[in-house]
């Protein structure tokens, strides 16, 4: 009698442990699948950048509305930079676009200092990560953005020299400045510092 006791415990037993075990792999194989999806979608970046009238950064080509001109600012050896548009969206990004102009009659190397100082974006290539926006009202200074993957948020891959007569279309993206900013000084390389309307 004992011994028929004894044994219908370890029945019992080893059945709670069967089943315990049963419930716990069908928690996690359930739970895994969503939460690995989920995480999934929050670590993925996008280039493009939210409210930019041009094409996303990784093609290095963008289309600014050229209707408006904001501010011309001359530059190094007669490339002038042309800004059509600073835009505050909803997302909290300032988008700046407009376009490099060759106006002189030689070619115009690209020099390397546009990309920036930092070797984690000299990945994506030649880009305007160097591009700065001063709030002087604020004290303060904005960088481009950068994405998921440390990419800069602007027009980048471009060709390294702008030909004569030609121009080189780009946007830039920042964090916004408070709305009670109006206007901010654009500061890049090889120009004077330029201020900007922020509509």
């Amino acid at each position: 009698m004992t011994i028929g006791y004894a044994g219908a415990v370890r029945r019992a037993g080893v059945a709670a442990l069967l089943a315990t075990t049963l419930v716990f792999t069908v928690a996690a194989c359930g739970g895994g699948g969503d939460g690995s999806e989920a995480q999934g979608d929050k670590t993925k970046g996008s280039t493009a950048p939210a409210g930019s009238t041009g094409s996303p950064a990784s093609d290095g080509k963008t289309v600014p509305d050229t209707t408006t001109v904001l501010v011309t600012a001359k530059g190094d050896k007669g490339v002038d930079m042309v800004i059509h548009t600073a835009n505050r969206d909803s997302g909290g990004f300032l988008t700046v676009s407009g376009e490099f102009k060759n106006t002189s009659g030689n070619l115009f190397s690209v020099p390397p200092q546009w990309n920036g100082m930092e070797k984690d974006v000299a990945a994506s290539g030649n880009s305007l990560a160097a591009m700065t926006l001063v709030d002087s009202k604020e004290k303060k200074r904005y960088y481009v953005l950068r994405d998921t993957d440390n990419r800069p948020l602007t027009t980048t891959g471009y060709d390294p020299a702008i030909k004569a007569g030609e121009s080189l279309p780009f946007f830039a993206q920042f964090p916004a400045p408070p709305n009670t900013t109006t206007s901010v000084d654009l500061q890049f390389v090889g120009f004077p510092n330029t201020p900007i309307e922020i509509s």
